[in-house]
């Protein structure tokens, strides 16, 4: 997998306390990744990028809300989220990146 690939397959880490209490317990990290992703792309990017051992990948969509502006009804987006498990003993820090 090329880098401009891998890019584009993972978006941005989601950072909330519902996930950082997942990663403390189960050791997984949440992601937002692209809507076309399948779970061996994120594996596959996670690994490469990260230089670490993904023991499993879960995916799910998120439906946007509807919300109201004024009188006008709008919606949101809809997102894709991956929760990727790490193998025992590995960890992504994301400040050490480059």
């Amino acid at each position: 997998m090329n880098k401009e690939r891998i890019f584009q397959v993972l978006v941005a880490p989601h950072i909330s306390e519902k996930t950082t209490n997942v990663g403390d317990a189960h050791n997984q990290y949440v992601f937002h990744v692209a809507r076309d992703a399948n779970k061996l792309e994120v594996r596959k990017a996670v690994e490469q990028l990260f230089e670490v051992k993904v023991q499993s990948v879960q995916t799910l969509n998120v439906k946007g809300k509807t919300k109201n502006f004024g009188r006008q009804q709008g919606k949101r987006s809809g997102w894709k989220k991956a929760y990727v498990s790490l193998a025992a003993g590995q960890e992504i820090d994301f400040l050490a990146v480059e």
